[in-house]
């Protein structure tokens, strides 16, 4: 089952970093890892998914992800270095 997602990718740690939203999370990250479709993502290299949260509705994963869109850079590696320190590819935990 998927749930509507807002997400956070890196290119590496404490690299280039994208934030995106999704209904289908692990749809859209292996899109992202095999440069599916032109653009930032692909250009830059960015494949690692190092933050993800869940919402029970669309609207409301739009509203988070704009949030976080307007944050600062450094908020965001806060952000990452809180739920996940190692900067492991939580895309492993989608996927079992």
């Amino acid at each position: 089952m998927t749930f509507p997602s807002v997400y956070i990718l890196a290119s590496q740690r404490n690299g280039t970093l994208y934030v995106g939203v999704t209904g289908d999370l692990p749809r859209r990250v292996w899109e992202h890892k095999n440069d599916v479709a032109e653009g930032f993502t692909k250009q830059h290299q960015v494949h690692t998914l190092v933050h993800m949260e869940s919402f029970e509705t669309m609207p409301d994963a739009i509203l988070r992800e704009k949030q976080l869109k307007k944050w600062r850079r450094e908020w965001k590696l806060k952000l990452i270095e809180t739920t996940n320190p190692t900067w492991r590819d939580l895309y492993d935990d989608l996927m079992r």
